[in-house]
């Protein structure tokens, strides 16, 4: 991701002043405030941006806070930007009523990650998907392979530079 602006830095600090009381913010900050690199509060949701080398840590301290549902996670492919995927985890309280999005950037030389079915076992689906259709891996998933493409399948279909009509 490019450098922090101080705009950006000024508004990430906005934002967790803000919403201090806020469990998430909470729980993050407790845990280790200086991995927020990034923290938006639209609409009446919270968006915190990790550093995907913590993305297991990050997510165990939101469910600690109380976050007890894990309800999807996908990515987004930023081509030509490095780094490159972008993965989006929402995470559910029910006791709370509040939803938080969770996001960390994967580069294209090493489109890896660890996976968080340790803590949350529901992401095994959703990281297998976003395993084939962008070719992110997610390092210690229990069964990661293709769920939706061929296994013989050559390429990630959801990747930007992947052919329209597929690879002849």
């Amino acid at each position: 991701m490019a450098e922090a602006t101080q705009e950006t830095i000024a508004g990430k600090q906005a934002v967790l002043e803000r919403m201090s009381d806020h469990a998430a913010v909470k729980a993050l900050v407790a845990w280790n405030a200086d991995a927020i690199i990034d923290a938006l509060f639209d609409r009446g949701e919270l968006s915190l941006t990790v550093p995907s080398e913590n993305i297991v840590e990050a997510v165990q301290a939101i469910k600690e806070a109380g976050y007890n549902a894990f309800e999807d996670m996908t990515a987004v492919d930023w081509l030509p930007s490095d780094p490159r995927f972008q993965l989006t985890y929402h995470i559910l309280s029910h006791a709370m009523k509040q939803r938080v999005r969770i996001k960390a950037w994967v580069s294209e030389a090493d489109p890896a990650v660890e996976s968080i079915t340790s803590v949350f076992p529901g992401a095994n689906f959703y990281e297998r998907e976003v395993f084939d259709l962008f070719g992110i891996r997610f390092e210690g998933h229990p069964n990661l392979r293709r769920i939706m493409m061929p296994e013989e399948w050559v390429g990630h279909p959801l990747r930007k530079d992947y052919p329209v009509e597929g690879y002849r």
